[in-house]
């Protein structure tokens, strides 16, 4: 069976910067399930899953328009202390989910002063080439419930 939408796939990968450190994994672990076709998993790397079978092995490098965009100036944000009062030990990398314009985002602090602390809304990942080594395993059709709901479910059916 190929990888075409609305199927389910299970990958092992190991995720790399360019300078080789290990980003992520699952290696030792279960592998990444996912509902092909509905934008589940970054851009990139679900084109060139498009077609793979069960097996199939690969490397690719995913730039950063493919995957979670080039890192915006536009979305560090620097706010008062006092939004952040009820925190007894405000530190560097907390992160918040905050409202915005297109609905809830997860910001992460990267500077603290005195009377400010700024926030950045980019994605960790946001402006760095993705090096994926990936490994496909099980294929299978997806269900309607999975199709309605826009991912998969576990083995045991709806868990959420």
């Amino acid at each position: 069976m190929q990888i075409t939408k609305h199927k389910v796939v299970k990958i092992h990968y190991t995720l790399t910067d360019d300078d080789g450190e290990v980003i992520d994994s699952s290696e030792g672990g279960e592998p990444l399930a996912y509902l092909h076709g509905v934008g589940g998993i970054i851009p990139g790397l679900e084109e060139v899953l498009e077609g793979k079978s069960a097996g199939d092995q690969f490397k690719v490098s995913v730039q950063p328009e493919d995957a979670y965009g080039d890192h915006s100036e536009e979305l560090l944000h620097e706010v008062e202390r006092s939004h952040f009062e009820d925190i007894d030990e405000l530190e560097l990398g907390m992160q918040f989910q905050v409202d915005a314009d297109d609905g809830p985002m997860m910001v992460t602090v990267v500077e603290i002063t005195d009377d400010t602390v700024t926030v950045d809304g980019n994605h960790e990942l946001a402006g760095i080439p993705l090096n994926f080594d990936v490994t496909v395993g099980d294929i299978r059709d997806a269900t309607q419930e999975e199709i309605d709901h826009g991912h998969a479910h576990g083995e045991s059916g709806h868990e959420h």
